[in-house]
């Protein structure tokens, strides 16, 4: 598990919006929480709050949003490709992003992202 940790994960899923928007809605994970093996019935990971998250369109930032205070964030955007990540890089020794999401016309793209705490 360590290792996908590492290069961060991008769990999508796909939800069609009621009203005919589309977008991205994320929650963002930070993990490991403590170094050493997992424990059964401890987490290992926590919502990222309050993180800065950019979008890019074409090499281009076009929205920074925050995460709450549970590492959620929901933004409409038209379709297209986007690249999502934490605003100033690296959380740790895997990082957290840059993620490419694609939207498509009426859904919103859901998922979540389990950024490196470079604990190990």
């Amino acid at each position: 598990m360590l290792a996908i940790a590492a290069l961060g994960l991008w769990l999508p899923a796909v939800s069609t919006a009621k009203n005919g928007e589309s977008g991205i809605e994320a929650l963002f994970l930070a993990g490991p929480l403590q170094g050493g093996p997992a424990r059964q019935g401890v987490p290992d990971s926590a919502p990222l709050a309050r993180a800065p998250i950019t979008i890019q369109r074409d090499g281009q930032t076009i929205a920074t949003v925050t995460t709450d205070a549970h590492g959620r964030f929901r933004i409409p955007l038209p379709p297209g490709r986007y690249t999502v990540a934490v605003k100033g890089g690296k959380l740790g020794l895997g990082g957290c992003g840059p993620f490419d999401v694609d939207v498509v016309a009426g859904e919103f793209r859901s998922g979540q992202w389990l950024c490196d705490t470079g604990l190990q």
